[in-house]
């Protein structure tokens, strides 16, 4: 078996957290790991899977024999240290977001190579300078319109996606908990990171002077839509709102066919692999209940569009409700891209 050795760089974070435990539960779990993070977070005792290590920080040769690199720190991390993995020989991973922009850069999702994506495999080489495992909203959006596509072309696809402040790192969440203890204390409300009060709050805008960017977050999924895409499915109507939770995206997708269908035929495809259909008002999907499931949770209402009258089977307008635990979705679509990557490493280095 072919042991390689990979470097994590913002292994602190919470994605760099979520990915750790990802990677000890996938096929990749006999690598050996190396920890890397800012330098103020140097020395911390860390682990992954049953290894114990140490937080380094990036010095000139940390990505030497580095055969996979995972950036889960800030953009500016990212920006600042990936060219310097890329001339080591290491494959570079981003899910901080950064590079999608970047000439050469491909952003993979290898769940959808078993839905007929699967020449997007050939798109990345041994010249693809990074790849960038699709953000994990973009990622539940993908499933499930590729999997109506099944059933019949969509004609439109509106949605509103609730943003969680897990997504924007562990600043954002303990300031939304002080926020929360403020609040039911009468005291001021700290505006470092949110420039808005965002705890008991839907937010549609974060505030001029907000370190956070609720339009950043709607360009990047927007992007990473249209790459994943190739025309297949329709312009993304898209708004981004920030709710007061700390863990998990939701979303309420508005769809429209080209034509009616039967119920149970959209029920099927909305059923198997990485979607989990819920029948049941008792179950419907949440933040919560998406929680540490590795499947997007989604809640069909097709009785609010019927074609023909109530009693149809037949719809061609459907509104789902989903969620999704958007860093744990993250952190294994990342261990997919990187396991699809082992071609381009049969012996654990470039060949």
């Amino acid at each position: 078996m072919t042991v390689y050795k990979i470097a994590i760089a913002g292994a602190s974070t919470l994605v760099g957290r979520e990915l750790k435990e990802a990677l000890s539960e996938s096929p990749l779990a006999a690598t050996k790991f190396v920890l890397l993070d800012e330098d103020e977070v140097e020395g911390q005792l860390d682990q992954v899977g049953d290894e114990v290590t140490f937080v380094h920080s990036i010095a000139p040769d940390a990505f030497d024999h580095i055969d996979f690199t995972f950036f889960c720190g800030t953009e500016d991390l990212t920006r600042k240290h990936w060219r310097q993995a890329l001339r080591a020989g290491s494959t570079v991973l981003d899910l901080s977001g950064a590079l999608d922009q970047e000439t050469g850069v491909v952003v993979r999702a290898p769940w959808l190579d078993f839905e007929g994506q699967g020449s997007e495999a050939s798109a990345v080489d041994l010249f693809t300078p990074a790849v960038v495992p699709a953000h994990p909203a973009t990622l539940a959006l993908a499933l499930v319109l590729e999997r109506l596509q099944r059933v019949a072309p969509v004609r439109t696809a509106f949605v509103t996606l609730l943003q969680p402040a897990s997504e924007f790192g562990r600043a954002a969440m303990d300031e939304l908990h002080q926020q929360t203890l403020n609040l039911l204390s009468f005291q001021g409300l700290p505006r470092s990171f949110y420039d808005a009060q965002a705890a008991y709050n839907l937010l549609s805008g974060l505030g001029e002077a907000a370190k956070l960017s609720l339009g950043a977050v709607e360009a990047r999924v927007r992007r990473q839509y249209a790459a994943l895409s190739r025309g297949r499915w329709p312009a993304l109507a898209l708004h981004v709102v920030s709710a007061p939770v700390f863990h998990g995206h939701t979303f309420s997708i508005a769809v429209e066919l080209e034509r009616p269908v039967e119920l149970a035929a959209v029920e099927e495809a909305l059923s198997g692999e990485h979607l989990d259909l819920v029948l049941e008002d008792t179950d419907s999907p949440s933040n919560l209940a998406a929680t540490g499931q590795n499947d997007v949770l989604v809640r069909l209402r097709p009785e609010l569009w019927p074609e023909g009258g109530r009693n149809s089977s037949q719809v061609s307008r459907l509104w789902l409700w989903a969620a999704s635990d958007n860093l744990r979705l993250q952190a294994h679509n990342a261990v997919a891209c990187a396991l699809d990557l082992r071609r381009l490493r049969p012996q654990g280095t470039v060949q």
